[in-house]
């Protein structure tokens, strides 16, 4: 009876929102959230944030990313993961651009403001699900004017153009490496990392966000990367880095998942 009933509700949400949406779309389940916007409406405000990620164009993501509230960030887990996003126009017709969506990359953290309640500003605070969007993704599916409001959200595969990203950070025995523009599943599991030198595939930890790091001296070797995401698919990258790559470079592969 219950599934019945969640398959009849996503089938009048795909025929309220949008009719670009697909049948076999019908049966995922939506989840209420809210979202509100930051960042000007260049969203120049939004490069950076706590994922790691620095200029998001060059990484991949562009202006259709959000900062996602501590119930949804899961400390960094969540960083580059994919969601799609429709304003709930049967609670706020009068705010909601009918028919619209968007899919936003996950960039940066929402911090709580206790200070506040969680009805009334602080719209980040557990165990409250909330995106503080981009203003060009708000704009594209809500008014300017209604600041926050009422959404439906559920997660959805990445799609990327190009290859895995690695920038290389740190120094002499430390290597911070960022991965990007991350397709499929989106959210990154685990890392790791071969130096041309050496024969063993080395296990990287989460340093913070979409930054791994490693202990060992790989300096004057070219690296290969093996990454797996949430969904448990893996992909490796073979000697993607030069040998006389430097420390704060960036570095394509020709693979993606």
């Amino acid at each position: 009876m219950e599934s019945a009933y969640l398959f009849t509700t996503a089938l009048f949400l795909v025929g309220l929102f949008s009719t670009k949406f697909h049948v076999a779309d019908a049966a995922v389940v939506w989840f209420p959230a809210h979202a509100t916007f930051y960042g000007g409406n260049d969203a120049s405000g939004t490069m950076g944030g706590a994922c790691g990620y620095g200029n998001l164009y060059t990484d991949g993501y562009g202006t259709k990313t959000a900062a996602l509230s501590t119930a949804l960030f899961n400390d960094g887990k969540s960083c580059g993961g994919c969601y799609q996003i429709i304003c709930d126009a049967k609670k706020v017709p009068q705010w909601c651009l009918k028919g619209r969506y968007i899919t936003i990359t996950a960039t940066n953290f929402c911090p709580p403001n206790n200070a506040l309640p969680s009805d009334n500003g602080g719209w980040c605070n557990p165990p409250r699900p909330h995106f503080d969007m981009s203003q060009p993704a708000f704009e594209t599916i809500a008014k300017y004017r209604a600041g926050i409001v009422p959404i439906l959200y559920r997660k959805v595969r990445c799609s990327r153009s190009g290859g895995l990203r690695f920038t290389i950070n740190g120094r002499n025995s430390f290597e911070l490496a960022l991965i990007s523009n991350v397709g499929g599943a989106g959210e990154i599991s685990k890392v790791w990392i071969k130096g041309s030198k050496t024969n063993k595939w080395e296990t990287m930890s989460r340093n913070w966000g979409a930054n791994w790091q490693s202990l060992s001296y790989l300096t004057g070797q070219s690296l290969s990367f093996r990454v797996q995401v949430s969904n448990g698919r893996i992909r490796t990258a073979l000697n993607v880095v030069p040998s006389n790559w430097q420390f704060g470079q960036s570095f394509k592969s020709n693979v993606q998942f």
